[in-house]
């Protein structure tokens, strides 16, 4: 199931970010040689139209093989002939669409998940909210004169209250009744508590900004580690290829399916940041010779950027060959 789950994942997230590039390019009349999920030698291929479709046999990577991608080409759909606008959207979009995976796999945990509402579930026996006559379904209203609209409000107006008792307005039945509870500090969870859990709704409107606010902190804390790895604060033998990506699988598999989900968003918004790097061969890579371009004309011709862009490639394998063998040395030799 680890190997079903990481090949499901590496083809998604590929497949995902392949497809960006080739709807745009189709919108913007860029003809496509190739639409390809996987290297090597390919196991499956159609030709349709213009466009070959193959399924190759290593699925560790894919691409979307434009005319004029790394060549010069006097066909006026080339890649090369278009204007940079287009050119731009067509090299951002295999990142957006990866972006854009992330936040829906995020609003399914959050719906999944559920948003915490301000009416009890449980009340914990022989609790200071069982003491002062809460009880399960009880609606909180405000505390200490405060109003609580969400169940964060709540746990920041009891649990880091600086008094000894909480005066609690709670709804029942549709009257409002006040409440006092003694509030007990929790070294643990290190704030006051009072024994109580919220019901969980699980609204599909609500799930979408949560979705959207786990991916924003998300791509904050990529963006940390990244400034750490250039400022030496992270090592790169910290780093995961795909031996590291199965193990992380099969762990997040020991959690349930959930967690495969979480995983997945995190690699899809990885995809995303790591190709808008402004590094040859990587998107960003192509968006800043496209920006140099505009100040500089063709000097610097099609022929010598895809050179820039192989060495780029070389790389990278030679980044990925590493990073595996330290991935070895991690998770497969302790096995044995």
């Amino acid at each position: 199931m680890t190997i079903i789950y990481a090949l499901i994942i590496f083809c998604l997230l590929i497949f995902v970010h392949e497809l960006g590039h080739f709807m745009v390019a189709k919108a913007c009349g860029v003809k496509v040689n190739e639409f390809a999920i996987g290297m090597g030698p390919a196991i499956f291929s159609r030709q349709k139209g213009e466009t070959k479709y193959s399924i190759r046999i290593f699925p560790i990577g894919g691409y979307c093989a434009m005319e004029g991608e790394d060549e010069d080409s006097n066909e006026p759909r080339a890649l090369n002939n278009q204007p940079a606008w287009q050119r731009a959207c067509i090299l951002a979009a295999g990142s957006v669409m990866n972006f854009v995976t992330c936040v829906i796999l995020l609003i399914i945990i959050a719906f999944w998940a559920g948003t915490a509402t301000t009416t009890i579930d449980e009340v914990v026996a022989d609790s200071p909210a069982q003491k002062a006559g809460i009880v399960s379904g009880d609606r909180v209203v405000s505390v200490d004169g405060e109003e609580i609209n969400a169940w964060n409000d709540l746990i920041e107006a009891i649990g880091y209250s600086k008094n000894e008792t909480a005066e609690i307005v709670v709804e029942r039945d549709g009257k409002e009744e006040t409440l006092t509870a003694e509030l007990e500090y929790d070294k643990e969870a290190g704030r006051n508590m009072i024994g109580i859990s919220p019901t969980v709704e699980h609204n599909a409107l609500k799930a979408i900004p949560g979705g959207i606010r786990n991916t924003g902190a998300m791509t904050v804390m990529m963006y940390t580690v990244l400034k750490q790895l250039f400022t030496g604060e992270v090592s790169v033998n910290e780093l995961s290829g795909p031996v590291g990506i199965v193990y992380a699988t099969s762990e997040a598999a020991k959690s349930g399916i959930m967690y495969v989900i979480y995983l997945a968003a995190l690699l899809s918004l990885n995809l995303a940041i790591i190709n808008m790097l402004p590094f040859p061969a990587l998107d960003g890579g192509r968006l800043l010779f496209l920006v140099i371009r505009l100040f500089t004309g063709k000097r610097v011709s099609d022929e010598t950027e895809g050179k820039i862009h192989f060495i780029g490639i070389c790389l990278l394998f030679a980044l990925m060959i590493y990073v595996t063998f330290n991935d070895v040395i991690k998770f497969i030799i302790p096995i044995f």
